[in-house]
């Protein structure tokens, strides 16, 4: 099998054109389900990645306090509050109505692990007729029931990998290639797995992404590389090619946060630069 590595012309081919007489939604309506009283930043640096990778219109739906404090961020961010502190199965049949209205659903940042939530989240994957990104804590619903939607991209760490396979994925780019190519074939959907190099896999073709660097394991930098995959995911791209895309595009922002702050790099320092990394990718 050939072996892909991601260059910059081999991603700026899948970065949807826009024509003139484009239209709001043209490049994708994304849902974000994330968020509990804890944790409110997650899904929103997830839903301004999709927007600064160029999703046309981001809604989060997460718990009120949740959504209340994400919608103070900016005025281009939009909630949709629900009931109570966390995600709960009472909320499954409002936001599977919901989602009907969008492209492409991304799920997990910041929910937390209680057990009505991982639940509730296993009960909307199994619902769902949606393209889905799981990613953080909706891994841990995925393994209630090995079941995802079709054409759906999951984001594990390693961790979260040798949880999801039973095998460590170790330090070894050919076991890590290996392992993941094997996953994405038993599970039947995309996997990316993050590390010093992104391995990329839809269970017949395998990619590895390069760009990134070790300033990147602050908190919130895996929401914006999930946002990003949710984001072309939702502009009509295939999983494999949505998940290279986003893995290439996020670590390129991450080097060029690292010049300028190195060990003093945030999430949000990553997002300021998506901006740059987009702008030469533009078809």
């Amino acid at each position: 099998m050939r072996e892909i590595i991601l260059t910059r012309s081999h991603i700026r081919k899948l970065i949807p054109r826009r024509e003139s007489w484009s239209h709001k939604g043209d490049f994708g309506k994304l849902l974000v389900i994330g968020g509990s009283r804890r944790y409110t930043g997650a899904p929103a640096l997830a839903a301004i990645a999709a927007y600064r990778s160029g999703c046309d219109l981001v809604v989060v739906a997460a718990p009120q306090r949740a959504a209340d404090i994400i919608a103070s961020f900016s005025p281009d961010m939009i909630t949709e509050p629900l009931k109570g502190d966390s995600l709960s199965p009472s909320h499954i049949n409002s936001l599977l109505e919901l989602s009907t209205s969008f492209d492409a659903v991304l799920i997990g940042n910041g929910l937390g692990k209680r057990p009505e939530t991982l639940n509730a989240i296993s009960k909307f994957l199994s619902k769902t007729t949606n393209p889905c990104v799981i990613d953080a804590d909706a891994i841990d619903a995925v393994l209630i029931k090995k079941a995802v939607p079709k054409h759906s991209i999951i984001t594990p760490h390693s961790h979260e990998f040798s949880q999801l396979s039973g095998e460590e994925p170790g330090t070894s780019m050919e076991r890590r290639k290996s392992e993941t190519l094997r996953l994405s074939s038993e599970i039947g959907t995309t996997i990316l797995l993050k590390g010093h190099a992104d391995v990329i896999s839809d269970g017949v073709r395998l990619a590895v992404n390069r760009t990134g660097n070790p300033f990147m394991t602050k908190g919130g930098t895996g929401d914006i590389l999930a946002g990003t995959c949710a984001s072309f995911l939702s502009a009509g791209l295939p999983p494999f090619e949505a998940a290279c895309a986003a893995s290439y595009i996020t670590g390129m922002a991450g080097d060029l946060a690292a010049k300028r702050f190195g060990p003093s790099l945030l999430a949000s320092d990553v997002l300021d630069c998506m901006k740059e990394a987009m702008k030469p990718l533009s078809p």
